[in-house]
């Protein structure tokens, strides 16, 4: 099991000890994920925080059409759950599949818990990650409201510029908020102009 992206990113926020580290690492349940390959599901209740270290994973929820909407893709680097679901311990919403086969590091709900008790600075390193993804999902649906979508598109790929020539563009479109007809056109206008 590579640990070493997962503790560069826990690093960025807070220093842990080699023997807190190795707490840290103890807990992890490494996995490997097919392509398209389900995490989660609507309606199961999200058990893990996941932190990807090969691939990619996406969460999305379906509306009543049957409509996906993509809520967010993890990177390596990058973690992933459904909040709501992970934090209430509550059936969910969103669905998280593989977009290709991945690598992932799972903790478990009860084991972050136990870590915030072993090691109090993981407290501080999951509120930063959390006050992160809150201000992300606030700008986000802010840009959604009053951003034309070339807009939303040039900042897709400044979020995300490792998944921008490697994504399909249905995904892509999905995530900004547009057909991937108009998607299409809209990548031809820019590009000419």
């Amino acid at each position: 099991m590579d640990t070493n992206l997962i503790l560069q990113n826990i690093a960025k926020h807070i220093q842990l000890t080699p023997d807190e580290q190795a707490h840290f690492v103890a807990m992890l349940k490494p996995k490997t994920v097919k392509r398209k390959e389900m995490l989660l599901q609507e309606g199961e209740v999200c058990r893990h925080s996941t932190f990807v270290t090969q691939g990619c994973l996406r969460s999305y929820n379906l509306d009543k059409n049957g409509l996906e909407h993509v809520l967010a893709f993890a990177p390596p680097g990058w973690w992933i759950a459904d909040m709501y679901s992970f934090i209430a311990q509550k059936p969910g919403t969103l669905y998280i599949e593989a977009m290709e086969p991945t690598e992932v590091l799972l903790l478990s709900k009860e084991d972050q818990e136990r870590l915030y008790a072993d090691i109090p600075k993981f407290e501080r390193f999951f509120r930063i990650i959390i006050e992160n993804s809150l201000v992300s999902n606030q700008q986000r649906l802010l840009d959604k409201l009053s951003l034309p979508a070339e807009e939303r598109y040039r900042k897709f790929c400044k979020k995300y510029p490792s998944l921008v020539n490697c994504l399909p563009r249905k995904q892509i479109a999905s995530y900004i908020g547009v057909t991937p007809e108009f998607f299409s056109k809209m990548v031809k206008g820019m590009s000419r102009g």
